[in-house]
């Protein structure tokens, strides 16, 4: 017994000889990426935008705390903050670009180190010290480091003894045989408490350079230094330039440092801003003291990041 099929019946074919069009596209969830955004853009919104545009109109209010503030497009509180405060933005950006160099000669040879020579096991060991400090609070890390500075403790005693002192107050750095309340100090303070932002992106960029790019440059007879200055430092851009930045920004707007390790003639901009917020109940002031800030970070960052070149930086 023998089963027949029915034939499907022929398709007609255009006359222009053009092929038949095929199923329609399923239509595709355009909108699914725009709702997974959605948690990150109100957080955004409600935490940053809100409170930019709520300082932005506190600092051109004019007022007082009895009286009440109102906007009054005084953007003269500008200039006057800037005038009154210029030292303090000189000493902010100076120390924080002090530090930042500092964490980058510490921190590049112990990532290279950490990525290249170290085994796994004490990779992970190294790593872990690294990030151990954030296990406690800034504000005893900082406070620590007067115990570590004080006048009578044994880091002053060695640096006397080897007369690194009368270099340092020389240049300005320390008065007499004093290392605490002098810039010193602030910029030791910021240099150790900002050094984890510095290891870790440059770690991170380190260890995603393929070996065998250091043998051929072996094969190819170049020495260490030239392999590391033709081949790893280049590569290693992006982490540079990720961890000067991570250091960098939030170094200019430390105030801890300065309050604890310093004197009044180490004060930095944030320490304004503490002064006129907290103490003397200037709101506007404090304010313009902030957008001045960020502005002048984000003009800094911006040339920074295009001499450097962040193509690349992902």
């Amino acid at each position: 017994m023998t089963t027949t099929t029915a034939a499907a019946p022929p398709q007609a074919v255009p006359p222009d000889g053009s092929a038949l069009p095929g199923p329609a596209p399923k239509p595709r969830r355009k909108l699914t990426p725009y709702w997974l955004l959605l948690p990150g853009i109100a957080w955004l919104v409600v935490f940053f935008a809100v409170p930019m545009v709520y300082q932005g109109s506190t600092s051109l209010q004019t007022g007082s705390l009895e009286e009440g503030f109102r906007v009054t497009w005084h953007l003269a509180t500008y200039w006057d903050a800037l005038v009154e405060y210029r030292w303090h933005f000189v000493r902010s950006f100076g120390y924080a670009a002090t530090a930042t160099v500092l964490c980058l000669a510490i921190g590049y040879p112990l990532a290279y180190t950490i990525a290249f020579k170290a085994s796994k096991r004490w990779r992970n060991v190294i790593l872990i010290l690294v990030i151990a400090p954030f296990f406690t609070s800034f504000l005893i890390r900082t406070l620590a480091w007067k115990t570590i500075l004080s006048d009578g403790g044994p880091v002053v005693g060695v640096l006397n003894t080897l007369h690194v002192l009368d270099v340092t107050s020389a240049i300005g750095l320390t008065s007499g045989d004093r290392v605490l309340a002098t810039p010193l100090a602030v910029v030791c303070g910021l240099t150790y408490n900002f050094l984890p932002f510095m290891i870790l992106p440059l770690y991170t960029s380190l260890e995603r350079i393929d070996p065998r790019l250091h043998e051929a440059a072996g094969d190819l007879y170049a020495r260490p230094f030239t392999t590391f200055r033709k081949v790893t430092f280049p590569i290693s851009l992006p982490g540079v330039v990720a961890g000067t930045l991570l250091t960098f920004i939030p170094a200019s707007g430390d105030y801890i440092n300065a309050q604890l390790l310093g004197s009044p003639s180490e004060q930095m901009v944030g320490n304004g801003i503490q002064k006129q917020f907290l103490n003397v109940l200037d709101y506007p002031t404090a304010a313009a003291l902030s957008f001045i800030l960020m502005a002048l970070i984000l003009g800094m960052v911006t040339v920074y990041m295009r001499k450097a070149g962040t193509e690349e930086l992902v």
